[in-house]
C-alpha cells in the first residue's frame, strides 16, 4: 500500500492544527504540524512533503520569510493563510511563490477543498500516482517563438535558458501555450490551474500572470508576451508566421 500524501501545516494556532489534522486525515492525508516558523521551515526543507499550509502571522519569522527561504530549494505547492481584508498579504504571498491563498477566518472544509485541488495538480504534474506518459508525450516540446515548454519534464526555457517556475505558474503557462494566440478567460484559468471557481475580487490568477511576465521577460522584439484582454482574459501572443 502506498504511503498517504504528506501535508505540513505551519501555524501557531494549536486548535487549528488539530482540526486540520483531523479533517485532512479523514481525506487520506498524513498531517504534520509545526507551531514556529524556524522549526516549520527546517522540516519543510528536510522532508519531501506533498503540500505545505503556511500562515502569514507566525512567531519569529513571518510566513513571507519562510516562503522566500523555502523557494530557494523547493517548489513544493504552498497554500498561504492570510488575514481577511489584507489584500497586500495575498499579493505579496503570490509574488513570492505561493500557489494559492485562503483568508482567515475560513471554513475548514474550504481549506480541505483547496488542499485537494492543489494535490490533484501536483499529482497531474508527475508526483507519485500520476499517469505514465507515452513515448510521444514524453518527447513533446511546445514551442511559441523563443519559448519552449516540455510538459513531461515540466521544464521551461526562454532563448535556451531554463526558467524556474512554481507549480501554479507552470500550470498556467502550459494552458496559455497550448492555446497560444487564443484568449483564455480568467474563469477557465482558475478552474484548470487552481482547481476551483474564481471568487469575487480573487486576484490569484492575475498575480500568477504577473509573476510569469516578470520571469519570462518580453517576447521577441520586446513585445509583451502575455497580454491582457480587457473583460475577457489573457492571451499568449505569438509572432506572425
Amino acid at each position: 500500500m502506498a504511503d498517504p500524501p504528506q501535508i505540513l501545516v505551519i501555524d501557531d494556532d494549536a486548535e487549528l492544527c488539530e482540526l486540520l489534522a483531523e479533517l485532512l486525515g479523514q481525506e487520506g492525508y498524513s498531517v504534520e504540524s509545526a507551531r514556529e516558523a524556524i522549526s516549520g521551515l527546517a522540516r519543510a526543507q528536510e522532508k519531501a512533503f506533498t503540500l505545505v499550509v503556511l500562515d502569514v502571522m507566525l512567531p519569529g519569522l513571518n510566513g513571507f520569510e519562510v516562503l522566500t527561504r523555502l523557494r530557494q530549494s523547493s517548489r513544493v505547492p504552498v497554500l498561504m493563510l492570510t488575514a481577511r481584508g489584507e489584500d497586500v498579504d495575498r499579493i505579496v504571498g503570490l509574488e513570492m511563490g505561493a500557489d494559492d491563498y485562503l483568508p482567515k477566518p475560513f471554513n475548514p472544509r474550504e481549506l480541505v477543498a483547496r488542499v485537494r485541488a492543489l494535490h490533484r495538480r501536483a499529482a497531474h504534474a508527475g508526483a507519485p500516482g500520476a499517469a505514465a506518459l507515452g513515448p510521444a508525450e514524453a518527447q513533446q516540446v511546445l514551442t511559441v517563438d523563443d519559448l519552449e515548454v516540455a510538459p513531461a519534464a515540466r521544464r521551461v526555457r526562454v532563448r535556451g535558458e531554463e526558467i524556474k517556475l512554481t507549480t501554479a505558474e507552470y500550470d498556467l503557462l502550459e494552458v496559455l501555450v497550448r492555446q497560444a494566440g487564443t484568449v483564455v478567460s480568467r474563469e477557465e484559468l482558475a478552474r484548470r490551474v487552481l482547481g476551483r471557481r474564481l471568487a469575487a475580487y480573487d486576484r490569484g490568477i492575475d498575480m500568477h500572470v504577473s509573476n510569469l511576465r516578470r520571469k519570462l521577460g518580453p517576447g521577441p522584439g520586446g513585445v509583451e508576451r502575455i497580454k491582457t484582454v480587457r473583460n475577457a482574459g489573457y492571451i499568449l501572443a505569438r509572432e506572425p508566421s
